[in-house]
């Protein structure tokens, strides 16, 4: 039975120029800093998000705890969204590695209000912590992205006060391709940026933290402290440099077919696709109570072979990527209709 995967764009599994790349990579040591892959990864990751340095890093949350690290000060203050990747779905990391205290703004579709924002610096008192990091996240894990005028406003609150900006940008790329702009200019915006490699761009490990020269170097010497100086890691870099040439360049097709899931889940009775969470390659959606639905809308799926993460609180989150296509979409949303509700 085929398996069709729809739980997240980290499922997605290394393409054939990938497994090539690793087979042919130049190695070297990476803490004596000299593979040559990862060099080259490096330097194109950096251009790519427009800025001077970049560090390759095992995982999106090592790098984001990474860039806080450094950014900041242990007792210091960052401020960041409420529901946002770090504060909800990172093991409580900043307190541990860090040591950074999180003061979080509710927002609205991934943003802060601006007024909250500059209402939560904090003046100079001797009862206070330094506010020294604001976070942001584009795109959002919950299907939305931020707009460069967004962007600048909170880059013009942190200058002003100044504060560094650090961006989660895990999904950078598919922000980029809702906006209808270039990685380099969301971040221009921004001090520092992660982003995932992993993450619907296919490769099987890691993700980049970037930002300037002397950051970086900083960097560098934590992610050796945090435990994450890899040897003859090129084998691995190989398939992020296939993803930033080739995967970033076909993320619209993901979106379109989140798009045709959304239509298609809007067909059945019950269901009601969040429309203002459709920016990216997730699809949202809430079904009606009175609908005879299955809390074991789980289990029942991967009956049929089809793997989707069940309920996020009140809502279905379903996700396409390099490994969805439309065939895949009808064959889940006829398994739906024909077996779930029969």
């Amino acid at each position: 039975m085929k398996t069709i995967d729809l739980r997240s764009d980290t499922v997605t599994k290394p393409t054939k120029a990938m497994k090539e790349a690793m087979m042919t990579a130049e190695l070297g040591d990476d803490v004596y800093r000299d593979d040559p892959t990862v060099i080259e990864l490096e330097r194109l990751a950096a251009e790519m998000v427009g800025k001077e340095a970049a560090l390759f890093v095992p995982s999106g949350t090592f790098g984001n705890q990474l860039a806080l690290l450094t950014h900041a000060n242990r007792g210091d203050e960052v401020i960041l969204e409420g529901n946002c990747h770090i504060k909800k779905y990172e093991v409580g990391a900043a307190s541990v590695i860090a040591g950074v205290q999180l003061n979080t703004i509710p927002g609205h579709l991934g943003k802060m209000d601006i007024n909250k924002i500059k209402n939560a610096i904090r003046g100079e008192n001797i009862h206070f912590p330094k506010t020294s990091l604001i976070c942001l996240e584009n795109a959002t894990g919950f299907g939305t992205v931020l707009d460069i005028e967004y962007m600048k406003e909170v880059s013009q609150i942190a200058k002003e006060n100044d504060i560094n900006i650090h961006l989660d940008g895990a999904r950078i790329f598919n922000a980029a391709t809702a906006l209808n702009t270039s990685a380099s200019n969301i971040c221009r915006h921004v001090d520092s940026v992660m982003f995932c490699l992993s993450k619907g761009l296919c490769a099987p490990i890691g993700s980049i933290l970037a930002g300037s020269q002397s950051f970086i170097e900083n960097a560098r010497k934590n992610r050796k402290l945090m435990g994450g100086g890899m040897r003859q890691v090129g084998i691995i870099a190989s398939c992020g440099i296939v993803a930033l040439k080739e995967m970033t360049k076909r993320l619209h097709v993901d979106h379109e077919n989140a798009k045709y899931l959304a239509e298609k889940l809007e067909k059945l009775p019950g269901f009601n696709v969040i429309k203002e969470r459709l920016n990216i390659n997730m699809v949202f959606t809430t079904v009606d109570n009175h609908i005879n639905f299955p809390r074991n809308f789980e289990e029942k799926l991967l009956e049929h072979g089809i793997k989707v993460n069940g309920y996020r609180g009140d809502e279905i989150r379903l996700v396409t990527h390099h490994g969805i296509s439309k065939n895949d979409i009808d064959e889940v949303v006829n398994v739906i209709r024909e077996k779930v509700f029969k």
